[in-house]
């Protein structure tokens, strides 16, 4: 995305105006440039709130019950500023910054959990696929609590990060709180060096089914595979494909972008809109993209699926190419920009676009909503801890997409009306390792064959 330069200036002061001695140099030992402010009118009140900080800033160097290092009381500072602003934005340290950009190249090291900060708690937004906590049993929506027995509030995210990675063959055990467990749960794992797998796949009969864990810089790449590999393993001979988006909490909008084209020939995937209409951007999917022929394809969401998955979700569903079945996404409509700060200062995490889906829609705190519904379990109790966008603080507003939902699905087969929205009472336990017990699963298999069975009805 083309950036603006006053999205580059980070935590820059403003100048135009006196800076304290003390902030000035503290600046200039970051490396973070001080900046000019394009409107005199108001130097003043500004000149105020950073004489506050800079009262505040020493009160805290002076008194505080132990020293405290400039940088350290600076870098809390600026991560203060961005988180205040939404659940998105951050500030990375450099070996944060560093960690992050191995995780988006498919690798890095600890215990293979996507996580988020709310009320003071870590809560994960989904484990990874075949890590130590998904092995462990970590489920989307565990509340962390403590680590080695040390509570996790008064930590930033990025703390509670670096604290959860470390040597592998470590052990560390989590203290979880869990919707409908009344007591905490401790939950012991080794950590390894964690080798991301985004792409499963697997033949179910003659159907090709797909799980993409997470958009990273393999996705595409492991999308186009998969569907070569089922093709051969099925001698050419498929009915369709079911891709779970279930519990991935999204990544890179270019692969998002990549993986809808995958399934695609022609028309908008995902635009997005800036706070200056210059940098508002528009993607389309290139003539012949789609990888499987136009076969009938099924789309599993649940309330783990965000960002690049409601991305790719909502792209296959305005489209008509695909029909989502699961239940609603978590709602996350907004795009942030990595940009990183001179002098190995790390980066910030900045929230710089809404993102619409074709048909012009904002999923910002609403999700997508299926097409059809099915539930996992037979559960119904009300959540108790936030499962989407919507229920985080200070989230963005929803603005700029149009008001009216997307028309009415007539194209679905009729076995439709007979898919439960939960499992019958005899539904044997989850299993990750048998299929058979994946409820949403079974129901996608059963409607890619009724929609197979259309194709050749209307072919005939």
């Amino acid at each position: 995305m083309k950036l603006r330069n006053g999205l580059l200036l980070g935590a820059a002061f403003l100048a135009g105006i006196t800076v304290s001695p003390q902030l000035a140099r503290l600046s200039h030992q970051l490396g973070i440039a001080t900046a000019f402010a394009d409107n005199t009118a108001d130097s003043a009140d500004t000149y105020r709130l950073l004489s506050l900080f800079g009262d505040v800033f020493e009160r805290v160097r002076a008194d505080y019950v132990e020293p405290v290092g400039d940088r350290e009381l600076v870098e809390n500072s600026i991560n203060g500023m961005l988180t205040g602003l939404d659940p998105h934005s951050s500030y990375m340290n450099a070996k944060a910054f560093q960690d992050m950009q191995v995780q988006t190249r498919g690798e890095f090291g600890g215990l293979g959990l996507e996580v988020t900060q709310d009320n003071g708690f870590i809560k994960v937004i989904s484990p990874i696929d075949d890590t130590p906590a998904a092995r462990a049993g970590i489920k989307a929506g565990d509340l962390i609590l403590a680590l080695d027995g040390k509570s996790v509030q008064g930590l930033s995210l990025n703390d509670a990060v670096d604290k959860m990675r470390g040597t592998p063959n470590s052990k560390i055990t989590l203290t979880i709180k869990r919707e409908g467990v009344e007591k905490p749960i401790e939950v012991s794992m080794k950590r390894e060096i964690i080798h991301i797998q985004v792409v499963r796949s697997s033949l179910e009969g003659d159907i090709g089914y797909i799980r993409l864990s997470q958009f990273t810089e393999q996705s595409d790449s492991g999308i186009r595979q998969a569907v070569q590999k089922l093709q051969a393993q099925a001698n050419g001979h498929i009915k369709g494909y079911i891709l779970d988006l279930r519990n991935n909490p999204g990544g890179l909008l270019d692969q998002a972008v990549a993986v809808s084209n995958d399934f695609l020939n022609h028309g908008e995937i995902v635009s997005t809109r800036a706070r200056h209409p210059d940098d508002s951007q528009r993607w389309d999917a290139k003539s012949g993209g789609d990888l499987t022929g136009g076969l009938p394809l099924v789309v599993l969401i649940n309330n783990g699926s965000a960002s690049a998955s409601e991305i790719v979700s909502g792209a296959l569903q305005d489209d008509r190419r695909a029909v989502l079945l699961g239940t609603r996404s978590f709602g996350k409509g907004s795009v942030q920009t990595v940009i990183p700060l001179p002098g190995n200062n790390g980066a910030i995490r900045l929230t710089t676009a809404r993102y619409y889906t074709p048909s012009g829609r904002s999923i910002q705190g609403l999700g997508i909503t299926p097409d059809v519904e099915v539930h996992e379990s037979r559960e119904t109790n009300t959540a108790l801890l936030p499962e989407r966008e919507a229920d985080l603080n200070h989230t963005i507003t929803n603005s700029g997409g149009t008001e009216q939902p997307p028309p009415a699905r007539n194209d679905l087969p009729p076995i439709v009306k007979e898919i439960p929205s939960r499992p019958p009472a005899n539904w044997p336990a989850f299993d990750p390792t048998k299929t058979s017990t994946d409820f949403q699963l079974q129901q996608g298999l059963k409607l890619i064959n009724a929609m197979a069975a259309s194709n050749r009805a209307s072919a005939n």
